[in-house]
């Protein structure tokens, strides 16, 4: 699958997320989730902006638990932000490890996140809230198929296209300076 995604940082989220309710967008998702990130020693992924991932996600809403592995590779970042993912739910995140050790790769960070997702046409708008000694600030995921619908979620909640990055959080965070992490 192909996506295109762009982030606002440093948000309000008490706003974000009476705008989002304001415009009848759906609540689909409020999680816990722990993101273990794999790469080779050489760190051959992450340099080529793509990582392999064990995601165990806590299900706020549906009480339940579960497991995914994915690999992701950056296409494109001039404009948007298009992944490749390939992704796979998994019955045990230690199975999951097992495998990614198997193939030669090693977990180099593991991280703690808050996500409350809402749907609006084929667009979804994450708020994530990640342990603060990774990313000291909150901020939204923008995804979709629809470049028009990325243009407007941005539109509606009261930013413009120049309030937006294609960076990876990564970049950003070296950006401002925050070295925690990979």
């Amino acid at each position: 699958m192909k996506e295109m995604e762009i982030r606002i940082i440093e948000i309000d989220v008490d706003s974000i997320r009476s705008k989002l309710l304001s415009l009848g967008c759906a609540k689909v998702k409020e999680e816990n989730q722990t993101n273990l990130i794999y790469d080779f020693p050489d760190k051959k992924l992450l340099n080529n902006k793509g990582y392999a991932r064990i995601r165990i996600v806590e299900d706020l809403i549906k009480n339940k638990i579960t497991n995914y592995m994915t690999v992701k590779k950056l296409l494109s970042s001039e404009k948007y932000k298009v992944m490749e993912e390939n992704e796979t739910e998994i019955l045990s995140s230690e199975e999951g490890k097992k495998i990614f050790e198997s193939l030669g790769l090693c977990l180099v960070q593991g991280i703690q996140k808050y996500r409350e997702s809402y749907k609006f046409k084929d667009t979804l708008i994450e708020i994530d809230i990640n342990q603060k000694d990774f990313c000291p600030f909150p901020y939204i995921e923008i995804e979709s198929c629809h470049e028009n619908q990325l243009k407007e979620v941005v539109h509606l909640l009261g930013y413009a296209m120049e309030d937006t990055t294609s960076k990876t959080i990564y970049e950003i965070l070296k950006d401002k300076g925050v070295t925690k992490g990979l």
